[in-house]
């Protein structure tokens, strides 16, 4: 994966990009960063994978510092650097946060949706999450937590997220970095921006959108519980891939299952994009 930047608007906006052909556009969620799609990009054939990074998160967490960064804010965002980019028309796979962004961007903007991958996303009233919701409550206590106690709270999030312990490592070690310097500010920052009023009424418009969707959902999920897949994919008439041993991080805990649903969208795009599909459940166990 190459790393990739770029000036948009004044704002210096980072993604990593690998591959030739169809674009698909990956955008990752809370606590992580591009690197999210690691494994899942080099399994996806016959496209061009950007994932883009969300501005005030990862590389540009300084980019986010007296921005807003709310759900909304990001769409808006993403659709500018979309247009510089000149990608008229994508596939979007958004995980968590990440695919809530996508929700109102391509409510904003449908004809650009060539198909669309929900992995463990936030969406009707699954979020802000607890951990968020305490950080909005009490942002100046959380501000001033030791540095210590906040990464022993970081790496307990990795690991009730992820199936096994050294996925959780792999992942604290790569996101822990980004933190490490001003972690508990640099958290309320993020959490402040974010409200559950940004991804209401969507479902509407994503239903009208003629193009093939999929929904991936952990079974375990401990951060966003796996009903609310079931819901979306009854909602979009969306095929659901059910993971049975599945936790949060779908795209570092299977990446092979993420990859596959990509292909076979991109796939059934390049074929003709056929948008009617039959509610399926896969499940993997």
């Amino acid at each position: 994966m190459k790393r990739r930047h770029r000036d948009v608007n004044g704002l210096w906006m980072n993604w990593r990009e690998s591959g030739e052909g169809l674009p698909v556009v990956m955008v990752h969620g809370l606590a992580t960063s591009p690197m999210l799609w690691r494994n899942v990009m080099p399994k996806v054939s016959s496209a061009r994978c950007l994932a883009w990074e969300l501005v005030g998160y990862g590389n540009s967490m300084s980019q986010g510092a007296r921005r807003n960064i709310s759900v909304a804010q990001q769409a808006v965002y993403l659709l500018d650097w979309l247009r510089a980019l000149r990608i008229r028309r994508a596939i979007f796979v958004g995980h968590g946060l990440g695919g809530g962004v996508l929700q109102v961007a391509l409510k904003r903007k449908p004809a650009v949706c060539q198909g669309l991958v929900l992995v463990n996303s936030v969406g009707y009233d699954a979020w802000p999450t607890p951990a968020v919701n305490i950080t909005r409550r009490f942002p100046r206590l959380v501000e001033r937590l030791p540095k210590f106690l906040f990464r022993l709270a970081f790496r307990r999030l990795m690991r009730i997220s992820h199936v096994t312990r050294a996925a959780a490592d792999e992942a604290f070690a790569l996101y822990w970095p980004y933190y490490a310097e001003d972690g508990p500010r640099a958290f309320v920052r993020q959490a402040k921006d974010l409200h559950l009023r940004d991804t209401r009424n969507v479902i509407t418009a994503l239903q009208q959108i003629a193009a093939p969707k999929c929904v991936i959902w952990g079974a375990r999920d401990r951060i966003l519980p796996v009903r609310y897949g079931f819901r979306f994919a009854r909602d979009l008439d969306a095929t659901l891939q059910y993971i049975f041993k599945g936790g949060h991080f779908s795209p570092e805990d299977h990446p092979q299952i993420v990859a596959d649903a990509i292909n076979d969208m991109v796939v059934q795009v390049q074929a003709g994009g056929d948008a009617s599909q039959p509610e399926v459940v896969r499940r993997y166990g």
